[in-house]
């Protein structure tokens, strides 16, 4: 049998019924005013929308069970496996909170997010590799898969915090909290125009090979897109043209260590500008702000259930997160490099990101940060988690760098 195929279709399936999904949460809220009964035909599209997005999960479960069995471990030992499992756990939570509170809204903006997380894990190579000897133990599994279901939750606290956000804010115009709120927007396109222009190249079958030398070696950097950025006094072998282009504009820096910084950069770099002209057809298409595009599907959600959604979401993760991503991850630490904590950058965003929602727990607890407060800290908290996945692990070299 040929497993990597049956994982190829496995996934796929999973990635069209998640997007499926996506759009039937969509109908059941804007095909309300074409219904002739409203509560019939959110109750009804509502319904499809979650089997849909169970039976997707179905999928993901069998996709990760055949992956385990080809690879011999848990698939969370490089980006596209991590990403991809991210997405699950995302789903997952939504699930949860879906059957705690029925809230069809957030299933049109729960489910997109997970949706983008996977085309996001699709950039990455699929390739079933052996696992490095760093990673040979069973606590890879207990500390990435807890950290990951965390984070699931803070993602779904963070959908709840937008629509509070684009509810109280969305529609205002020239405002500190409008222009933040368009802001936060943009960084979903970037990632979006980044998945976008990453398979237009990937279709075109484009390739470049810079060479370069790292710790004495002569390595050779393949890239997969327009290298912008070429590895320090590197060396081109080959480069198909690009608008003119047939050398690096410009090499990285001296402090982005690792081998493949300057790629890592580069996909930064084209996640920024593919991003911008992105957004920038939407304003010109619409003459609106995504901000204003969406303030129609949640003008009749209630505030307090929003901010009471949000809350309940990282209530759950926290703990979660606390145990994988903090007392898992140093008593790993300890086992494998003889130190419980030793300041790579992932442990040092793993400790702010954890700071970060106990400082939101602590402010709403005694405080009482609600509404908008407290919806600005879920977003704040998204960008920090999305700066742990792709910045850190993309261009900071590391102990976890393998990542």
């Amino acid at each position: 049998m040929d497993w990597e195929k049956v994982m190829e279709n496995l996934l796929l399936c999973t990635f069209f019924l998640y997007v499926l999904a996506s759009v039937v949460f969509v109908i059941a809220i804007v095909g309300k005013k074409w219904s002739t009964g409203e509560e019939v035909h959110v109750r009804r599209w509502s319904r499809m929308g979650i089997i849909l997005t169970i039976v997707g999960v179905f999928f993901q479960v069998m996709f990760i069970i055949t992956r385990i069995i080809v690879g011999g471990h848990f698939p969370t030992s490089n980006m596209f496996e991590f990403a991809s499992f991210l997405s699950f756990t995302i789903v997952l939570a939504f699930i949860v909170i879906f059957y705690i509170y029925r809230t069809v809204v957030l299933g049109a903006f729960a489910m997109p997010i997970a949706v983008i997380m996977l085309a996001y894990a699709s950039v990455f190579p699929r390739d079933v590799e052996p696992l490095i000897p760093a990673l040979q133990s069973y606590w890879l599994y207990i500390h990435v898969t807890t950290t990951a279901l965390g984070e699931g939750a803070f993602v779904v606290g963070f959908v709840a915090g937008l629509i509070y956000l684009i509810r109280a804010v969305g529609h205002e115009r020239g405002t500190t909290g409008a222009a933040v709120l368009e802001g936060t927007l943009l960084v979903l396109v970037m990632l979006i125009g980044f998945i976008l222009t990453s398979f237009a190249f990937s279709m075109a079958g484009y390739h470049a090979e810079i060479q370069h030398t790292f710790e004495g070696q002569q390595l050779v950097q393949v890239y997969e897109m327009p290298p912008i950025v070429g590895p320090n006094g590197g060396e081109v072998l080959r480069m198909q043209p690009f608008l003119g282009m047939t050398h690096p504009l410009f090499e990285a820096p001296s402090w982005m260590q690792g081998q493949e910084a300057a790629r890592k950069f580069n996909s930064v770099i084209w996640s920024v500008l593919s991003g911008t002209v992105l957004y920038g057809l939407i304003r010109l298409a619409s003459r609106r702000r995504i901000s204003e595009l969406l303030h129609p599907m949640v003008k009749n959600v209630s505030l307090e259930m929003a901010d009471e959604i949000s809350y309940r979401a990282i209530a759950i993760g926290f703990p979660i997160f606390t145990l994988g991503g903090l007392i898992f991850a140093m008593i790993w630490a300890q086992e494998a490099w003889g130190r419980f904590w030793g300041w790579d950058p992932k442990e040092v965003w793993a400790l702010i990101t954890w700071l970060f929602y106990s400082a939101y727990l602590h402010l709403r607890l005694s405080r009482g940060w609600h509404g908008l407060k407290s919806s600005w800290m879920a977003v704040i908290g998204f960008v920090i988690i999305m700066l742990n996945l792709i910045v850190i692990n993309l261009v900071i070299a590391g102990l976890h760098s393998y990542a």
